[in-house]
């Protein structure tokens, strides 16, 4: 199936009663939508769809999928079909008639240099917020009912993983009431389509991202004590059956789980399998010159799930994306988030007795998924196994610490990853994503802020304290150092030349930058209380 029609066809206007500008003010005035109006951008312009993109009448894929039409798609393509043939036709013109282009997300806020860098990510959480949606025909936006923080640049909607490093930040700040909102958010979309959508687009919604959920509810109680987890024990329920639909079924890999010996663990898996229509060009022109066909992009659309898109850590020949197989591997991290919602999921339900040992079991399978087909005990670190090919993939990546996060391992692997972190991965602004120069943008020499927080975390659960102290003032370093020099902080960094931009990946480095910001203000407190 191309795409969740069903779902896209309930999500993307809420209220066939609200007129067309209504702001959506709280989650009890959204009904059901008008469902005849639904339709994919790229299935309702059809040739004029793919002409744009191909033609890159703007640079970027994402900027024209986030124009809003300015009249009905099926008049658009009225006229495109009329104007066409004409000898004076001019399709940048003819877009820019029809569509209203969107701008980037705080590229032209100007920093005050008199300003700390902690000052100036305090003075960007309001740059950063969006209020709630309106319903607006024509534009490819999937209403929410309440403010929520965007990163920044051309990324101009909530994203999912984002919003927990986000929310870091956020609860620094003291910016209780917009965690709060970005949690009910995210409540609603389970409750109305299903699972998280990667962002909240029509583009986005046969995928979701890492599963963070889980992490951001528990965040939130910290503070606000446990009645949190029973306000949104339901929504964590539905997000776990999301992950694990299939499991039941009799095929080896169905969805996103995936059936080993030992029992079920899951992978990244997206519904659809043509070109993303944010990155049409990119996806096409790679499946068109190796003739990967219909798996190929269900692979990139997938690697696009997992948040590390693109990295060795999908690739066969551990080199070129022209072998990815996202979809053939079982990731470390992936499995690690799902312990982590597990462990939440069975505190919350612990009167189930029934579901409560189905939790557990599922926890035993994915401490036992580590030890016995994640590890690699030559080396000490966790690897991402290949179900297909029936083993590791061989890359080194920081999602070795997600285990350490989540308290999956015992003392003796936490000190082998942490030996090889320290000798191999320490650099001298923080911790690369990967060991692997290939250019892509989640592989050396960038640096991620959530890979940081999360080795940093996962390294003091084991005692690792001096290490974890030396990542965060490192990371802390370089975040302060870019912003000495340019006024922003960024999207990813450069950890191992402090002097050049990171670079890689489908567009440019993007500034803003939600869970950059997050991060800074979480590993200036922890590096505080030392």
């Amino acid at each position: 199936m191309r795409y969740f029609l069903v779902i896209a066809i309930i999500l993307l206007q809420f209220s066939c009663k609200s007129e067309t500008n209504k702001t959506l003010e709280k989650p009890e005035q959204i009904s059901q939508a008008d469902t005849s109006a639904i339709v994919q951008i790229d299935d309702a312009l059809g040739p004029l769809f793919k002409e744009v993109q191909l033609s890159q009448v703007f640079e970027d894929g994402k900027t024209f999928v986030d124009c809003v039409a300015k009249y009905p798609y099926d008049s658009i393509v009225v006229k495109y079909e009329r104007q066409k043939e004409l000898p004076d036709f001019d399709l940048e013109s003819f877009i820019y008639a029809n569509f209203e282009v969107p701008t980037l997300i705080s590229s032209d806020f100007k920093s005050d240099p008199s300003r700390t860098a902690k000052e100036h990510v305090n003075a960007l959480w309001p740059v950063l917020t969006r209020a709630a949606d309106s319903v607006q025909s024509g534009s490819t936006l999937l209403p929410l009912p309440h403010s929520y923080v965007v990163p920044g640049g051309r990324f101009r909607e909530v994203y999912y993983w984002d919003s927990y490093f986000t929310m870091l930040g956020l609860m620094e700040s003291g910016e209780f009431e917009l965690v709060e909102n970005i949690l009910d958010n995210f409540k609603h979309l389970i409750e109305t389509v299903g699972h998280i959508p990667n962002g909240n687009r029509s583009y986005y919604i046969t995928r979701s991202q890492p599963p963070f959920f889980a992490q951001m509810v528990a965040l939130f109680a910290q503070e606000k004590g446990d009645k949190v987890y029973e306000d949104y024990k339901n929504a964590l329920q539905m997000e776990y059956e999301f992950w694990m639909n299939g499991a039941a079924q009799e095929d080896t890999a169905v969805n996103h789980t995936v059936k080993l010996p030992i029992g079920v663990l899951n992978r990244y898996y997206d519904q659809g399998d043509s070109p993303r229509q944010e990155s049409y060009r990119e996806d096409y022109l790679q499946v068109q010159e190796t003739n990967g066909g219909e798996k190929m992009y269900r692979d990139l659309r997938s690697g696009a799930e997992s948040g590390w898109d693109y990295s060795t850590r999908w690739f066969s020949d551990g080199e070129s994306i022209k072998t990815i197989e996202t979809t053939d591997i079982l990731p470390v991290d992936l499995n690690a988030l799902l312990y982590g919602l597990e462990e939440i999921l069975l505190s919350a339900f612990s009167s189930d007795k029934a579901f409560s040992q189905q939790l557990k079991s599922s926890m035993e399978i994915r401490k036992e998924f580590l030890n016995k087909y994640s590890w690699n005990d030559e080396d000490g670190v966790y690897e991402d196994y290949n179900f297909v090919d029936s083993k590791r993939t061989g890359v080194k990546s920081l999602a070795m610490v997600y285990p350490l996060f989540f308290k999956m391992v015992n003392q003796n692997e936490a000190d082998k990853v942490a030996d090889y972190l320290e000798k191999n991965f320490l650099k001298p602004g923080g911790l690369p994503a990967t060991l692997n120069h290939s250019g892509q943008q989640w592989d050396a020499p960038n640096g991620w802020a959530p890979l940081q927080w999360m080795a940093v975390k996962g390294l003091e659960n084991y005692g690792h304290s001096k290490l974890a102290t030396t990542i965060a003032e490192r990371w802390v370093a370089l975040n302060e150092k870019v912003y000495n020099n340019t006024g922003k902080f960024v999207e990813k960094y450069n950890v191992e030349d402090m002097g050049l931009e990171a670079g890689g990946g489908e567009y440019p480095v993007q500034d803003g930058f939600g869970w950059s910001n997050g991060v800074y203000l979480a590993m200036k407190a922890y590096l505080e209380d030392k």
